[in-house]
């Protein structure tokens, strides 16, 4: 997870602006490729943009495989999502 571990690192400078100035385009990118790369954490905060975003159905995918990746927060997030319907 070498490569996955650096773009969530970067992800969450952009997201923080610790070293670098915030930005949303730069945070997001890194948690993609971290995610592609198999970094249970980038999917699941991926999920929570895209729930953010109202793209329901795609946070939803998000944070399956997050959960089968034993990201525990994703599993919690399902059950509330599926709960509240």
């Amino acid at each position: 997870l070498g490569n996955a571990d650096a773009h969530y690192k970067l992800a969450a400078m952009y997201y923080l602006g610790r070293g670098v100035e915030k930005d949303k385009g730069k945070e997001i990118l890194h948690l993609e490729e971290a995610a592609i790369d198999g970094h249970p954490k980038a999917r699941y905060f991926l999920g929570n943009e895209e729930w953010e975003n109202g793209n329901y159905e795609r946070a939803v995918k998000h944070w399956i495989i997050a959960a089968t990746q034993g990201e525990d927060k994703s599993i919690k997030i399902l059950m509330l999502a599926f709960k509240d319907g």
